[in-house]
């Protein structure tokens, strides 16, 4: 699961170490205390709109920067999910060894590739691809 505390907590941490200022240092511009900031890069706490507010001008960063970062590293994570997704959802089935040749017929409906097996075994394998 997708966590967007956790985004915006390592998008917030990065634009930190970026300037090479520390967590006392920002959490004083801030006037937040320096455990509860910890806790807010690290996703364990959910910054209110405020507190976003206060983080972001303590850091000289535009909120919309922040929030177009986060938005940025939330489509890549959707992404990585998504092909672990289908990753673990497509069966695995044994090879018959290495493939011989591969022919495609295109004007078939559905597209039919045929894969011969090796020589010494007369098998081939139909796969249609939805």
């Amino acid at each position: 699961m997708i966590l967007l505390r956790r985004l915006l907590g390592d998008v917030l941490r990065r634009q930190r170490q970026r300037q090479g200022r520390t967590l006392r240092e920002v959490s004083s511009s801030a006037r937040v205390s320096l455990g509860y900031l910890s806790e807010v890069e690290r996703g364990q706490k959910e910054a209110s709109s405020e507190l976003l507010s206060a983080i972001c001008d303590a850091l000289d960063v535009p909120m919309s920067e922040v929030m177009r970062e986060v938005s940025d590293d939330l489509s890549l994570a959707e992404l990585a999910q998504s092909a672990a997704d289908e990753t673990a959802a497509a069966p695995m089935r044994p090879l018959l060894g290495p493939v011989t040749s591969v022919t495609a017929v295109p004007s078939t409906p559905d597209e039919r590739i045929t894969i011969k097996a090796p020589k010494k075994s007369a098998e081939a394998v139909d796969v249609v691809a939805a």
